[in-house]
């Protein structure tokens, strides 16, 4: 995969179970609920982070890591 931006589609990041641990330890929520494996297919990792105030920086930088190996 192509390195993460804050307009990468959640669905992508979550193909990669490493990368769906790094979401969890953010508190993404919702990452089980069958109601938002719909919005995953289209909402992007920037617009999560402003909806729950999380770092994106911080975890963009950890999420490239893990596409990186």
């Amino acid at each position: 995969m192509k390195k993460i931006t804050e307009n990468t589609i959640l669905a992508e990041i979550l193909k990669n179970p490493e990368a769906e641990k790094i979401l969890v330890k953010y508190n993404l929520p919702c990452l089980g609920c069958p109601l938002a494996q719909y919005e995953m297919k289209s909402l992007k990792i920037g617009q999560v982070c402003k909806m729950y105030n999380i770092d994106i920086e911080k975890l963009l930088k950890e999420l490239n890591g893990v596409f990186k190996k």
